[in-house]
């Protein structure tokens, strides 16, 4: 009973602590362009955290201004170069529009290293350093944590049972490195996009497509393909930042308070793009773990070991070669350093 009552102590002592700290800070407001109004992980989880969560946990001293970038009629990479301007202080922005002209955005999302949501966090906060000084330097801004858009899967309107099954196939790809790893497996990497996919697979343009499981659920691609292959080629990962002269002029209680607070909103996005994977692949299969009313009759094909070997493989002698080409021998010394050692593969400059 001593323990429970020195416990409970303790908390209502942490719990006035943080009151009293909250009531100290200055008052400010902020704006943010957060990730594309239209996902799921914008509606549940990045706008009532910076709507409610950040004015509540700071007892009304930090106020925010929040939208999607789309809701502005923005592109992805105008956000960042609206943060470099200073017209915009606190972003978030998908790093796939970046990787041609910076490649180290791909570093920690490269087809086929990480087939797992743990390890691909772990290879995100490894080069999450390098990361910001590449982001630091070209558009002058903060890299505050890394989310994922989930991981990104298989939709077949084709008979497949695995990566050999994908010879002579036309895949929608996403990102750079997912093509590549397409084109290593024989077949053929095409550009549609995410809206034309169910219009695509009707019309036989493209055999597969990848994507994460939520999201083509919810474009309903379960009426239009009939096989998921459940193995991540990817993540799909975003990067929050806020910029650098905007946060220099933040008071440093407050710059404390918001590094806390978005640690917390960067693990409540990896732990829903997690759950929401799940939900997806059980939604569009019509699965008994699926919560939702529609559901799809999708077979689900699962990786094997040899698949999971064979894509290591494919990934470290013939992708990771083509990135290590474009970026940097810093860049390569980098990754070697933190995500090689991670997936334990070691990229090599020409």
């Amino acid at each position: 009973m001593k323990h429970l009552i020195v416990a409970a102590v303790q908390v209502v002592a942490a719990l006035l602590s943080a009151h009293v700290a909250a009531q100290n800070l200055p008052a400010v407001e902020i704006t943010v362009l957060a990730g594309l109004s239209t996902r799921d992980a914008y509606i549940n989880v990045e706008l009532p955290f910076w709507s409610k969560t950040i004015p509540a946990n700071s007892d009304g001293r930090v106020m925010v201004e929040v939208k999607g970038f789309d809701e502005r009629g923005l592109k992805g990479p105008d956000v960042l170069r609206l943060m470099k301007q200073g017209v915009v202080e606190f972003g978030a922005v998908p790093l796939s529009y970046f990787v041609d002209d910076l490649p180290a955005s791909e570093a920690i999302d490269i087809a086929g290293l990480a087939t797992d949501a743990k390890t691909a966090r772990a290879m995100a906060n490894a080069f999450l350093p390098m990361l910001s000084k590449v982001y630091a330097s070209n558009y002058q801004v903060r890299l505050l944590g890394i989310s994922p858009y989930g991981s990104q899967l298989l939709f077949c309107n084709a008979r497949i049972s695995g990566l050999a099954d994908l010879k002579g196939k036309k895949v929608r790809t996403v990102t750079r490195s997912q093509g590549e790893l397409i084109e290593a497996l024989g077949g053929q990497s095409v550009s549609v996009p995410f809206g034309d996919v169910p219009t695509a697979f009707g019309k036989k343009k493209i055999d597969c497509a990848i994507s994460g499981s939520m999201s083509a659920y919810n474009a309903k691609w379960y009426e239009a393909s009939t096989h998921l292959y459940a193995l991540p080629l990817g993540w799909n990962q975003e990067i929050h930042a806020v910029g650098q002269k905007a946060w220099s002029q933040i008071d440093l209680q407050v710059q404390d308070f918001l590094t806390t607070n978005i640690d917390q909103l960067i693990d409540s996005l990896w732990a829903y793009a997690v759950a929401q994977s799940h939900l997806g692949i059980d939604c569009s299969t019509g699965a008994k773990g699926c919560t939702l009313a529609a559901k799809g009759k999708m077979v689900l094909v699962k990786p094997t070991q040899a698949d999971l070997a064979t894509l290591k493989q494919l990934s470290a002698q013939k992708v990771l070669p083509k990135w290590a080409a474009r970026c940097s021998a810093q860049c390569v010394a980098d990754f070697n350093q933190t995500v090689g050692k991670i997936a334990g593969v070691t990229a090599k400059k020409k």
